[in-house]
């Protein structure tokens, strides 16, 4: 006070005072900037972490919902397929899945209790699944149609061509034992012929998508797609004879 206060009555010592005064008024600016720049930054830390935390949230309960919705969506066409069919089934959801690479089985939540027994046919609202397995008091295993030990009599809709459909353990079906000039095309439906086991006849089975000769030249194949998307199973029908 007593520097400025002789800057104003002497006007000839206020340039070198100013002068002096200047370089610790200029310090304490840019400390108070910095200081407000740690203390907004800090601010804006804590802000953007409780955002992230709601947008997390918030994703979470996006993706807790539409799971919800479209398991809700699989669940009507299961029930509305179950009130339509005249068969007589018992649903159940999938629950664990095949560990090697050299079968395709998924697991169920029901079995013995439930009356589910080895040789029954599962299918879901697209088509034919597989076939049980084996059976423990609370659970079930399913041998799906694309596994390399899994083999069904089947016939084509259309021209009611009959073959032996077999797995590939891959994302097709094989049809086998098929005369050179048998009457199939590309996009036919195939379905069971109700000559194997416990499979009733007319369960869609899958699509055409590709035809071939076997080696001999004697016989014909065809590639099939199968009707059910294998690989994203979760809840199924089994048939009850």
């Amino acid at each position: 006070m007593l520097v400025l206060s002789l800057s104003l009555l002497v006007p000839t010592l206020r340039p070198p005072i100013l002068s002096t005064l200047k370089y610790p008024l200029n310090l304490l600016t840019l400390i108070r900037r910095e200081a407000s720049g740690i203390i907004f930054y800090h601010r804006h830390l804590v802000q953007n972490e409780r955002l992230k935390k709601e947008i997390d949230l918030l994703k979470h309960k996006f993706n807790t919902t539409n799971e919800i919705y479209l398991e809700n969506i699989r669940l009507k066409k299961l029930l509305s397929f179950k009130q339509k069919s005249h068969f007589k089934v018992i649903a159940a959801r999938v629950i664990g899945h095949s560990v090697d690479n050299w079968s395709s089985v998924v697991i169920i939540d029901n079995g013995g209790y439930d009356g589910i027994k080895r040789g029954m046919v599962a299918i879901s609202y697209s088509g034919l699944v597989g076939c049980v397995v084996e059976v423990n008091p609370a659970t079930s295993k399913i041998m799906l149609i694309n596994d390399p030990s899994f083999s069904v009599s089947a016939i084509v809709q259309r021209s009611r061509q009959e073959g032996l459909v077999s797995g590939t353990l891959g994302n097709s079906l094989i049809m086998k034992y098929l005369p050179k000039e048998a009457d199939i095309e590309i996009s036919d439906v195939v379905v069971t012929s109700g000559l194997t086991g416990m499979y009733p006849k007319g369960l869609i089975i899958g699509t055409v998508v590709d035809m071939g000769e076997e080696f001999s030249g004697l016989s014909r194949y065809c590639r099939i797609k199968p009707a059910v998307d294998l690989s994203n199973i979760e809840e199924v029908l089994i048939i009850i004879p």
